[in-house]
């Protein structure tokens, strides 16, 4: 049982690190040094992930997972939104 929270809790906040990349692509309107190619797999693992969360119906995979997958496609699209842009 304190495996599955401390699981949900970094799962969580590893997704949260998606965010500030987003933010800051937002802030400067540009994704110039963002690597496209990373977060095509980060997307695509996420969203995996996610899937086979639910699947399984493992709530801590479920609950990690859906903040990444909302993360790094959201700074995927605005890497393709913004790339190259200065």
């Amino acid at each position: 049982m304190i495996l599955e929270i401390l699981a949900s809790i970094m799962g969580i906040m590893m997704s949260l690190g998606y965010y500030p990349q987003a933010f800051s692509i937002l802030k400067k309107k540009s994704a110039k040094d963002v690597s496209e190619l990373s977060y095509i797999i980060f997307a695509i693992g996420t969203t995996t992930w996610l899937i086979y969360g639910i699947i399984i119906n493992s709530l801590t995979i479920i609950l990690s997972f859906s903040l990444g997958v909302i993360g790094s496609w959201f700074v995927l699209i605005l890497t393709f939104i913004y790339h190259k842009k200065k």
